[in-house]
């Protein structure tokens, strides 16, 4: 996947030159979108997915055919199956259960907690991935209602266990005809993954630590998780890299503001007074 970026590239500074010619750096603020505004817009961006998935509820008939016919190109691709991870991570019950409370609980805190980071400390990084997060969620959206699609987890041929119901905790109803809070068949692409993997991505690219690759390890464990508890297919994903990478390749980084230097006059050196003056 490639990107129009320039890695680790820092938020530009505001140089203030002090009296004795020593620089203060402050962080520039200008880039940073008003607070109520980003509020209200990234609310507002939610309860439209939010609502728009719930107009894809009642397809169940297409959600299972189409769910066949994915689970057939994955196996005319030869891609591992997903019943491979699920029985690694029915091994052992603790893991299992560590597995569904990460499906249920870090997806979207830890969106939230990127983006809170990024609007305080990489403004101009924050509006680009803004940008980025809205476009994939709105594409996202739209395969939803075009492609309804039932999960692994509800497809008989998969021979795979719902996990959440069984281990807990389920963030889903028992039943996908009552369950009036999220869509169950919106499989595809996986926003799980989608929002992880863009997590890591703007990390790596806001920030200049060595260790800054470590966060693709979220993506990494998203991608073991959602297929492992049998919520996604192996092409959600791919799906989800997909539609991010058109994103990254047609949203650029807003280029840096230009650097303010503040000079403060240095005062007047006094005048000596002496007799032999006057």
């Amino acid at each position: 996947m490639e990107s129009r970026t320039e890695p680790a590239e820092r938020e530009p500074d505001i140089t203030v030159r002090e009296p004795d010619a020593t620089a203060v750096r402050k962080p520039d603020t200008s880039a940073r979108p008003p607070l109520v505004r980003e509020l209200l817009l990234v609310v507002g961006l939610f309860l439209v997915y939010k609502f728009g998935r719930q107009l894809a509820n009642g397809h169940t008939a297409e959600a299972f055919h189409n769910a066949h016919r994915v689970w057939d190109a994955e196996r005319a691709l030869r891609l591992p199956g997903e019943g491979a991870v699920q029985d690694a991570l029915l091994s052992s019950d603790t893991l299992i259960h560590v597995a569904n409370t990460y499906y249920a609980t870090v997806h979207f805190p830890a969106t939230l907690l990127f983006l809170v980071w990024l609007y305080l400390r990489r403004p101009r990084h924050y509006v680009w991935t803004r940008r980025v997060l809205a476009a994939l969620t709105g594409a996202a959206l739209v395969l939803h209602l075009g492609f309804p699609l039932a999960p692994p987890r509800m497809l008989d041929a998969a021979h795979l266990v719902d996990t959440a119901q069984v281990y807990g905790p389920s963030v889903y109803a028992a039943e996908p005809a009552t369950d009036t809070m999220a869509n169950q068949f919106a499989a595809m692409p996986s926003l799980h993954f989608g929002w992880a993997l863009m997590l890591a991505v703007g990390m790596i690219v806001a920030t200049s630590s060595r260790w800054r690759w470590l966060w693709l390890l979220h993506p990494l464990v998203t991608l073991l998780v959602v297929v492992g508890t049998a919520n996604h297919y192996w092409l959600d994903a791919i799906a989800a890299t997909a539609l991010l990478g058109i994103a990254l390749a047609v949203i650029r980084l807003p280029r840096p503001g230009r650097s303010t230097v503040v000079r403060r006059s240095a005062p007047a050196p006094e005048l000596a007074t002496s007799g032999a003056g006057r």
